[in-house]
């Protein structure tokens, strides 16, 4: 037993979905989309990079026989290296959503096997009554928005008026959320964080589907050219149905390092340590700094956000990219910070394919890669379930074994 570091690349999929037909996401590929538009150019902007995608620390861990085992074929134009370290292999989803909560509990061993709720996606989001006791516990005159909706697009359509008014911005996409957008200054966070938790109570009293989440999505500026988030988002979550690996780690006394928005991903339950950060950068800089703290037994769990919030959902194919590489040459930096018997997995938690048609999600197989003082190189066979990462950390740092998934070390 010693330590292990789990890092989800958010929505940094390998296609390959089994099940992806039933999504409406037949043929999306987050990593060989990108990797074909690199090689023919097209991904190339402003300088970020040019030419093929490089990755060539992921690629060492496995990233694209990986990609090979989810698709039955390499991504084109990056190079394949002649030697492969440490495990690799895919994972398939069960889980019934290919959202963010769904792909995190199943990560942690526990699946999502219950029918999320969700809003309309045509015409009005939200019904009357919902919009009607939002304003009156919320203390608000009305909501502006009211819609399937980009988080970037309805702040420039409706900031002005937002600021005018008082009205908050309230929008849903295809995942299980009720998103809330608010000026920083205007309408004040605070004040922002307060809406959502009002909401948040809301909808736990409706009868019905559950609504994953409620995200705060605060923003700064004055005009729609000027207007940008800021990295004070919030999600408030209903909590994982079952005990997911956290809540195991914290029984035994071990401490789990949340970094990013994990904590929020897992309304808090089974934390040790909450550490925020805004961007993947940033993220990456704090991640390593708790490396220096975590002591023999603990887990230290980052999201890094900006594959999928920034690059996926906006189908910025050059962006993704840079952000890709960006990641890919920091990762000897973890290296260098492993003792003996630690373990660092490399996951995703769904897809978001730049290429794709519409903003959204997609249901694609994920990578696993694997590394670590004493960690065998070897192919893993395909995984039927995210929930198998999990298992495999449970193993590795001597806790009791959940009823999903299983170890593939």
């Amino acid at each position: 037993m010693a330590r292990a570091f789990l890092f989800v690349l958010d929505s940094f999929g390998i296609g390959g979905g089994p099940d992806a037909d039933a999504f409406g996401d037949l043929g999306a590929d987050t990593l060989g989309h990108i990797a074909e538009f690199c090689a023919a150019g097209a991904a190339d902007r402003d300088g970020l990079r040019s030419g093929p995608l490089r990755l060539p620390n992921m690629s060492a861990l496995g990233l694209l026989h990986a990609a090979r085992a989810a698709t039955g074929r390499f991504p084109a134009g990056m190079d394949v290296p002649a030697r492969v370290f440490g495990l690799h292999g895919a994972a398939s989803e069960v889980s019934r959503g290919k959202d963010t909560p769904s792909g995190h509990w199943e990560i942690a061993g526990t699946p999502v096997m219950f029918d999320w709720g969700y809003f309309p996606t045509d015409g009005d989001a939200f019904a009357p009554d919902l919009v009607a006791a939002v304003c009156t516990r919320g203390q608000v005159p009305g909501i502006l928005g009211n819609c399937h909706a980009s988080g970037t697009e309805i702040i420039a359509r409706h900031g002005e008026d937002h600021i005018r008014s008082g009205r908050p911005i309230c929008y849903t996409s295809s995942d299980s959320v009720f998103q809330v957008a608010a000026h920083e200054v205007h309408f004040g966070l605070d004040r922002l964080l307060a809406f959502c938790e009002t909401v948040r109570a809301l909808l736990d009293e409706r009868p019905g589907g559950r609504i994953g989440r409620v995200i705060a999505r605060p923003f700064v500026g004055e005009t729609p050219e000027t207007f940008e988030r800021t990295g004070n988002r919030r999600d408030y979550s209903v909590p994982p149905p079952e005990p997911t690996l956290l809540d195991r780690l914290t029984e035994a006394g071990r401490t789990v390092y949340a970094v990013g928005k994990i904590g929020d991903i897992f309304a808090h339950q089974g934390i040790g340590r909450l550490v925020k950060a805004n961007g993947n950068m940033a993220l990456f800089d704090a991640t390593l700094r708790v490396m220096d703290e975590a002591a023999d037994g603990d887990l230290v769990f980052t999201n890094f956000v900006d594959f999928d919030m920034v690059y996926g959902h906006r189908r910025d194919v050059a962006g993704y990219a840079a952000a890709l590489e960006a990641f890919d040459r920091r990762l000897p930096e973890v290296d260098r910070k492993l003792k003996p018997g630690d373990i660092v997995l490399l996951t995703a938690d769904h897809g978001c394919d730049p290429t794709w048609r519409g903003t959204d999600h997609t249901r694609e197989r994920v990578p696993i890669m694997s590394f670590g003082p004493g960690i065998r190189s070897r192919l893993l066979e395909t995984r039927e379930s995210f929930a198998d990462i999990g298992e495999t950390i449970a193993r590795h740092l001597g806790v009791a074994p959940g009823p999903y998934g299983r170890s593939f070390l």
